[in-house]
């Protein structure tokens, strides 16, 4: 896979695919749209859901042209993907399918990259843990669980024009350039792919909303997402792999954060509200500097105000992949920002009470 030939074909092909679905909307609607009714929805018109497919066809163009040492992370990573993309499309295209199938879909497409790679997550640079892991199946199930976690948290993401999309771009794109620095060359040209494949997604996606990329989309992003930072690490010891939790920290901090919320409230894990970050950044930021009358405009601005989450992180990531401490350091510094503009956004101040206080407040902003 050479650049920038390759890259581009697939960008091409995204892009293309996208455009093709927009513009026979009016063959596969009553399948494809999503309404714009709904408590998470922002969108004003109903629009197809299923941007995945476009993603998943500049993949496998990708795959076919690409050279024997990327058809090798690229084949089997795609064919672990495919029930966590399956069930995605599933619900994209029946809105019937439950959080707890999508997410055992997802656990699923991580043990069966094991299987077809036999390659899992068996270190974290912290000793008692590594002992642990050792044991393979303890090494499996902390693989099934980090592409499960990080494809669900890329689909929580997923709530405004480009915001996943954009967010996929940096990531996939940051873990490239640290594979590029260690002389992974193969592994940076997949990392890459995928950022092309997202990117040529975006120029219908964004700023516009014409498609959006859907359930399957975001599960495939996000479990290709965890499996390439798995490689990571695990293919280049001098790498921390807690560079991966790093540049993977926007989406993680997000599920996290979104879990302990609805726990607290009493909520289900996977209730839908109207208090991600995303959300509060809408209700609180943008509707004050966009006016009413360009919806569409606001919802798109969301989502470059989101990206700086992925891209700090990333950014920190291209110094300090080297270093346990670093990374470490980076992403509880990552975490702590993260929750200071959540405060802040809930009370229009700067917090100095407890956190509790801030979710009684969000009540309110839940019903916007």
């Amino acid at each position: 896979m050479s650049f920038p030939e390759s890259f581009f074909a697939i960008a091409a092909t995204s892009c293309l695919v996208a455009l093709i679905i927009v513009l026979t909307k009016n063959l596969h609607g009553r399948f494809t749209l999503d309404s714009d009714h709904g408590i998470q929805k922002f969108h004003v018109a109903p629009t197809p859901r299923v941007g995945g497919l476009a993603v998943v066809a500049a993949l496998v163009v990708g795959a076919f042209t690409a050279g024997a040492d990327e058809q090798a992370i690229l084949f089997p990573l795609l064919l672990a993907a495919v029930p966590a993309f399956a069930f995605g499309i599933a619900e994209d295209l029946t809105k019937k399918v439950s959080v707890t199938r999508r997410l055992v879909a997802t656990l699923c497409s991580g043990v069966l990259a094991w299987q077809l790679t036999g390659i899992a997550l068996d270190h974290l640079d912290l000793a008692p843990v590594d002992f642990i892991l050792q044991w393979l199946p303890a090494a499996v199930i902390l693989t099934a669980f980090a592409a499960g976690g990080i494809a669900n948290a890329v689909n929580m993401i997923d709530g405004f024009n480009g915001l996943a999309g954009g967010a996929l771009v940096i990531m996939f794109g940051a873990l490239g350039l640290v594979a590029f620095q260690v002389d992974d060359v193969v592994l940076a040209s997949v990392c890459w792919a995928f950022a092309a494949a997202f990117a040529g997604f975006l120029a219908i996606n964004f700023p516009a909303g014409k498609i959006f990329l859907g359930d399957g989309g975001a599960y495939l992003g996000g479990f290709a997402l965890a499996w390439l930072a798995i490689l990571l690490p695990e293919r280049n010891t001098e790498v921390s792999p807690w560079v991966s939790l790093l540049i993977c920290a926007y989406p993680v901090m997000e599920l996290l954060f979104s879990i302990a919320r609805r726990r607290y409230r009493e909520h289900h894990p996977g209730a839908a509200d109207r208090l991600h970050l995303h959300s509060l950044v809408h209700a609180r930021v943008v509707r004050h500097f966009v006016p009413a009358d360009h919806p569409t405009l606001r919802n798109a601005a969301v989502s470059p105000l989101m990206w700086l989450f992925a891209l700090v992180p990333a950014g920190f990531a291209q110094f300090g992949w080297h270093s346990r401490s670093q990374c470490l350091a980076a992403v509880l510094l990552t975490f702590a920002a993260y929750l200071l503009c959540y405060l802040r956004l809930v009370r229009f101040r700067w917090p100095w009470s407890p956190a509790s206080a801030a979710l009684d407040n969000a009540e309110a902003l839940d019903r916007v």
